[in-house]
């Protein structure tokens, strides 16, 4: 009882202790208290929003961005007094200076973060916001337009508009807005198509923060399309291998000499879906039929490499179904299932050689993976037949079991009737 009374003491003391403590902290700033009461929305949004600013959560309360004096509660004219360097609202023109005054400075941001990067805003103006905006359009996007304002939160917190999983949305705004980007005369389906692609799904559904977003092909502070020149090098950051296998490929130069772009052109861009080994087929709507003829020869060679690695997939899919069945009636599958594992990594690179056109390479992958598939396979079948001996052999014990219970009781009623109603043997 006196530890319940205890516990409940020290909870109601850490609540009030909260409650002071918030308290203080919006009474500590007169531009929060003031603001805070003011009935205009445009007035009081500000005050509202700053609470979850990372910032403030900083010590870096209003005047560190807008000047003026923050102590000075109910004294208008003092706070907002120039000799106290009150600038009041930036204007849009103004923002990224405004935002560089601490974060360009080194010496300044590294008492907050001695790793963070203070070139943000020279960056800016390399990308093409930045070079529209030196050149006076106000539409493109400043600091405040992917970070907020008031509400400014750390690009490691989810509900940051910097976020990975937030980022889509954020561009979008923009770039999705039709009537906004009209002037520009660029598309505004890239949201709708990354929504639509391996990129999302693994970001959003899967959780893997490391798939690729809008910033991670087109940058950030710089953000700009990637050239023809460059697609694949902005895909080989992540994708090595196969970006490293198209480069020893007679693509390589066909599609630089036809000014195609590498990666895109087969897979596409913002729409990017898993690749399938139908995408070898050579049908009307696969890539490979989007400049070669039908009948050709590297339509041909397609269809041979599709074959090869369809038959691998198979042979995979039946040794898995095989030992799932066998794992399932309680047989001991480790080792043939370790050993599948090496059949997936050959089918893995075979679809990587694709890449390469080396239909050499591309056969010594499958053949070395079908020689894996095949084993465990009967493995699989060899351990489901030992599953139906040991079922017959249980069968012919149950019967020979049964049989011998059967004999006993006749055995003992036999017995029984000799020794006659008084129990005594008859002698016969």
């Amino acid at each position: 009882m006196k530890i319940a009374l205890r516990i409940a003491c020290l909870g109601l003391l850490l609540t009030v202790a909260g409650l002071i403590r918030i308290s203080f902290a919006e009474a500590a700033d007169a531009c929060i208290d003031c603001h805070i009461g003011l009935r205009e929305e445009r007035f009081n949004r500000p005050a509202v929003k700053i609470k979850d600013d990372y910032h403030l959560a900083r010590g870096l309360g209003c005047q560190s961005c807008h000047g003026g004096d923050q102590t000075a509660f109910d004294n208008k004219a003092q706070s907002h007094s120039p000799a106290k360097g009150f600038l009041g609202k930036p204007k849009r023109h103004e923002i990224p200076e405004t935002c560089g005054k601490c974060h360009s400075d080194p010496n300044y941001m590294r008492k907050f973060n001695p790793s963070i990067r203070t070139d943000q805003v020279k960056e800016y103006y390399t990308s093409v916001h930045g070079k529209r905006f030196r050149e006076g359009d106000q539409k493109v996007a400043v600091c405040i337009s992917c970070h907020d304002v008031h509400a400014i939160r750390a690009v490691k917190d989810q509900m940051a508009w910097t976020y990975p999983t937030k980022v889509a949305e954020t561009c979008g705004r923009c770039h999705g807005n039709a009537d906004y980007m009209k002037a520009y005369k660029i598309s505004t389906d890239q949201l709708d198509k990354y929504k639509q692609s391996i990129h999302y799904e693994m970001l959003t559904k899967r959780a893997d923060l490391a798939s690729p977003t809008c910033n991670s092909c087109h940058g950030s502070h710089g953000a700009a399309p990637p050239g023809i020149d460059s697609v694949a090098n902005v895909c080989s950051h992540c994708h090595v291998a196969t970006a490293e296998l198209f480069a020893k490929s007679a693509h390589k130069s066909a599609f630089a000499e036809l000014g195609m772009p590498a990666c895109v052109t087969c897979h596409s861009n913002h729409d990017i879906t898993k690749p399938s080994d139908a995408m070898l087929a050579g049908g009307e709507d696969t890539p490979c039929a989007t400049c070669h003829e039908a009948d050709s020869a590297p339509l041909k060679k397609a269809a041979e490499l599709r074959t090869m690695i369809e038959g691998l997939s198979s042979r995979l899919d039946q040794a898995a179904t095989i030992l799932t069945r066998a794992e399932h009636a309680g047989m001991e599958i480790g080792s043939p299932r370790f050993e599948l594992l090496a059949a997936k990594e050959s089918l893995i690179k075979a679809r990587a050689e694709t890449h390469s056109l080396q239909i050499e390479k591309i056969k010594t992958a499958t053949d070395s993976g079908l020689i894996v598939a095949q084993k465990s396979l009967e493995s699989g079948q060899g351990l489901l037949a030992e599953l139906q001996f040991r079922r017959k052999g249980l069968a012919v014990s149950m019967l020979v079991i049964v049989a011998v219970l059967v004999g006993l009781f006749l055995k003992i009623r036999e017995v029984d009737r000799r020794r006659g109603p008084g129990g005594q043997y008859d002698g016969h």
